[in-house]
């Protein structure tokens, strides 16, 4: 079965060909992260009116590159929540155009489940059951995938998300955005014992996280480092702030494997693409002999590649969608 998929739930419009869930015929996706540069951030008006002028040639592209026609497709699925809601408006709207000019079925797809499902991709012989860490720019989410459409939710972020703390930390910094990928880089070259910082837990909650703590005793660091003219080394700051988030990603992921009795472990996100959260699971996973998979770098980030690998399974479970679909800027993930 090939599925054309579309993504546009942020900055990235994308559209892709998947076969049968785990082959990518095509992937093509257009950034905006240089015009957002400017402003520190996303700006969702400015990235609503990109998607609208983008959406038309990378689907074009996608179906050039695998070889086909809008008829010689099977289905259109389409990122439909959560996200920012101009932007998945625009792509749910040309999804169900596409449907109703071609007469093709509609695959709503919950844009979590599509990270998730981007390790299919990568690893082909990966197959749930397993116990998944989702970590992006806007979620934090710990997800017992029962099967490939029956998810539950173990744990999740009460605050900031993994990558927004990244983020916001860095910009503090003076890196410019999207400044996770940048901290990350250069606390390779840094002491992450050089500065002793917080690990927020959540009372009662042994399985969620917060993030807003560590991140704003950092933002004070600073401050209160140049109101009193002491020069700071950033880099070993940037390397011990990696460390302390990355700290409480690995102590709740453990405790949710001991919970479950998981032997596989699976990261998704686009902070599944932090080098030391991957080599710090990695490590992990091989002293407990637990299996462990991430996505290749390409397909951590928003792309429509992990939006057709999951249709693929949605569609095998009867979750298709009329025209009425309309796009969803919250809601979970099971």
């Amino acid at each position: 079965m090939r599925i054309l998929a579309l993504e546009s739930s942020c900055d990235e419009t994308a559209a892709a060909v998947v076969e049968d869930g785990r082959k990518v015929l095509s992937s093509v996706i257009a950034s905006q992260v240089e015009e957002h540069k400017l402003y520190g951030g996303v700006v969702p008006e400015i990235a609503s009116r990109r998607h609208c002028e983008a959406v038309v040639p990378v689907t074009e592209q996608a179906l050039e590159q695998a070889g086909m026609t809008l008829s010689e497709v099977d289905a259109i699925a389409v990122t439909y929540a959560p996200g920012l809601i101009g932007a998945l408006l625009v792509g749910v709207n040309f999804a169900k155009g596409l449907c109703m000019a071609s007469g093709k079925p509609l695959i709503p797809v919950h844009h979590l489940r599509s990270h998730i499902a981007a390790n299919y991709l990568t690893s082909p012989e990966l197959t749930p059951s397993f116990l998944c860490l989702v970590v992006s720019g806007g979620h934090t989410h710990l997800v017992e995938v029962r099967d490939y459409t029956d998810l539950r939710v173990l744990g999740q972020t009460r605050d900031d998300a993994a990558g927004e703390a990244f983020d916001k930390a860095a910009r503090a910094m003076g890196l410019p955005y999207p400044g996770g990928i940048e901290l990350d880089r250069r606390a390779e070259q840094g002491n992450e014992k050089a500065f002793r910082l917080p690990h927020p837990r959540v009372d009662g909650a042994p399985l969620d996280f917060s993030f807003s703590g560590l991140k704003t005793a950092v933002i004070n660091l600073l401050h209160n480092a140049k109101q009193r003219g002491e020069e700071i080394n950033l880099t070993d700051l940037m390397a011990s702030y990696r460390k302390a988030v990355v700290d409480c990603l690995e102590e709740n992921t453990v405790k949710a494997m001991e919970q479950t009795g998981s032997q596989k472990l699976v990261i998704a996100g686009g902070v599944s693409a932090n080098r030391l959260l991957r080599r710090r699971l990695q490590s992990v996973s091989d002293k407990r002999h637990w299996q462990f998979y991430c996505p290749e770098i390409r397909y951590c980030g928003d792309n429509a590649a992990m939006v057709g690998a999951q249709a693929y399974y949605e569609y095998q479970a009867g979750h298709t969608a009329g025209l009425d679909l309309n796009a969803k800027p919250e809601l979970s993930i099971s």
